[in-house]
C-alpha cells in the first residue's frame, strides 16, 4: 500500500499558512510501514481539487485529503470527493448529536451552515472530532481508501492518534500485526541520537526505526510487523535492549508520557516533594509540573525571583555573591536551590538562573543557564548549560532540563528491578 497527501486551502498555496499536515502524516504513515510518494497542495477550487483527486486515484491506494470540511461555501472536499466517487452523502445522527452538544455549550443552537458537516458517506467510516465540529471520514472504492481530515492541526492530530491510526492498523491487519513502541529521549539531540544509532537505523528492516524531534526532546519510534503480538515483541525486545545499552541514560519514558508526568510519578512513588526558584524561566518549570493532575501531592510551591532585589530579599542570596559573581552564576544557583528547599521544607529544590536573550547579561552570553539541585542531606549539585535558539526556546529547554535533572536523580532512588 502506498499513500499520498492532498492539503486543501488557498492559504496554503498563497504562502500565508505553512503545510504542517504533509510532514506529520508522512511521518506517521512511515511508522506504520506505509510509504508516501506524493504531497499536493491545492486551492479552494472545485475543478482543481477534482483533478487532483482523480490523479491520486490512479497512483495511490491510500489518499489523505486535509481541510475543506468546514461549514463555509468554499469547504467542498467532501462534496467533490462524493461527486468523483459517485457516492451518496447521508446525514449521520451521531454527528448531529455531537454538533448539538458542541454548540449547546456556546451559542445554544446549531448555525444553519454547520448542518452540512453532519453529512457523511453512506458506505464510509466516521471519525468523531473531539476538538471541533467537522468529523473525519473514510471511504473505500475501487481498491483506494480516501481519508478526509479537518484542517486545524489541533483537530487533525488528535483525531489521527485516537481514530485514524487504529483504522489504518486494522486496514493493514490482514497483512500483519503492527506493534509500535515510542521511546522518549531528552538531553540528546535528534542528529546525535541518529549518529549513535546509525548502524541500527541503516540496517533496519523489521522492526523499523524512525526519529521525531519534539519541541524539547526526541521520540524514537520502533515499529514491528509480525503475525501476532508475541512475535512482534520478540522482534522489538533485542533492538530495544541495544538502544538502551547505548543511550538509555537519556530515555525518560517508554509509555508515551511527558517528562513532567514521569517526574510527577517518580516523586509520588517515592513520596518526595519539590520546590522551584526560577529566574530566567519565569515560573515555566513550576507551570509544567502543575499541568499534571495530582501535582499538589509533590509540589510544595515555587518562587519567581526575577530581579536581584527579590533574589536577595526573598531567597536570601547574599548581596556580595550577586555583586561578585552575578545573578547568572554557579554560586547564585547554589544559594537559590538551598534556601528554597529550606523555606519550603521540601525534599528537593531546583533553581534556574540564566540569560534567555536576546541580549547578554552581566557579560554572560545568551543561552548560559545554571541549574541548582538541592536535596535534604546531600551535597547540592549545580549544572551549567549552553543553550541555543530563541528566547522562548531557551526558556523551554531550561525548564525541561531542570525536570530532566530531577528525574535522573530520582532514578537513583528507584528500587532495582
Amino acid at each position: 500500500m502506498n499513500a499520498e497527501i492532498i492539503t486543501v486551502g488557498t492559504e496554503l498555496i498563497s504562502g500565508k499558512t505553512l503545510d504542517q499536515h504533509s510532514q506529520y502524516l508522512s511521518r506517521e504513515c512511515y511508522s506504520l510501514g506505509i510509504p508516501v510518494y506524493y504531497h499536493t497542495s491545492v486551492g479552494d477550487n472545485d475543478k482543481h481539487l477534482y483533478d487532483v483527486i482523480q490523479q491520486a486515484s490512479l497512483r495511490s491506494q491510500l489518499v489523505f485529503i486535509c481541510g475543506g470540511l468546514g461549514p463555509t461555501d468554499d469547504d467542498l472536499s467532501k462534496e467533490i470527493l462524493a461527486r468523483f466517487l459517485q457516492e451518496e452523502l447521508v446525514q449521520d445522527s451521531e454527528v448531529l448529536a455531537h454538533l448539538a452538544k458542541f454548540f449547546a455549550k456556546r451559542s445554544g443552537s446549531i448555525p444553519p451552515n454547520n448542518f452540512k458537516q453532519t453529512y457523511v458517506f453512506k458506505n464510509g467510516v466516521v471519525f468523531q472530532n473531539q476538538h471541533g465540529t467537522a468529523p473525519g471520514l473514510a471511504v473505500t472504492k475501487n481498491n483506494v481508501t480516501y481519508i478526509l481530515l479537518p484542517g486545524p492541526p489541533k483537530e487533525l492530530q488528535p483525531m489521527f492518534e485516537t481514530s485514524v491510526r487504529p483504522f489504518l492498523m486494522q486496514l493493514l491487519s490482514n497483512q500483519s500485526v503492527i506493534v509500535l513502541r515510542d521511546l522518549a529521549f531528552f538531553g540528546i539531540g535528534e542528529s546525535r541520537l541518529e549518529e549513535v544509532l546509525y548502524d541500527l537505523i541503516q540496517n533496519q528492516s523489521n522492526p523499523q526505526i524512525a526519529t521525531y524531534a519534539l519541541d524539547a526532546g526526541v521520540i524514537l519510534r520502533l515499529t514491528a510487523f509480525a503475525t501476532d503480538q508475541e512475535e512482534a515483541q520478540r522482534l522489538i525486545t533485542p533492538l530495544e535492549k541495544e538502544i538502551f545499552r547505548r543511550v538509555g541514560n537519556y530515555c525518560y519514558s517508554t509509555k508515551n508520557e511527558s517528562l513532567e508526568e514521569v517526574v510527577f510519578q517518580s516523586l509520588n512513588q517515592q513520596k518526595k516533594t519539590v520546590a522551584f526558584a526560577e529566574s530566567c524561566t519565569g515560573g515555566l518549570t513550576t507551570h509544567l509540573l502543575t499541568i499534571v493532575p495530582g501535582s499538589s501531592k509533590v509540589l510544595k510551591g515555587g518562587l519567581i525571583c526575577y530581579t536581584n532585589e527579590i533574589k536577595s530579599s526573598l531567597v536570601k542570596v547574599p548581596e556580595e555573591i550577586l555583586e561578585t559573581h552575578g545573578a547568572v552564576s554557579f554560586q547564585t544557583a547554589k544559594w537559590l536551590a538551598e534556601n528554597t528547599r529550606e523555606q519550603f521544607a521540601s525534599d528537593f529544590a531546583l533553581s534556574i538562573t540564566g540569560v534567555a536573550g536576546p541580549e547578554s547579561v552581566e557579560n554572560k552570553p545568551v543561552g548560559m543557564v545554571w541549574i541548582g539541585l538541592a536535596e535534604e542531606g546531600k551535597t547540592t549539585r549545580v549544572y551549567q548549560l549552553d543553550l541555543h535558539g530563541s528566547r522562548r526556546r531557551i526558556q523551554l529547554m531550561a525548564a525541561k532540563y531542570a525536570l530532566f535533572i530531577l528525574q535522573q536523580r530520582l532514578k537513583k532512588g528507584e528500587p532495582k528491578k
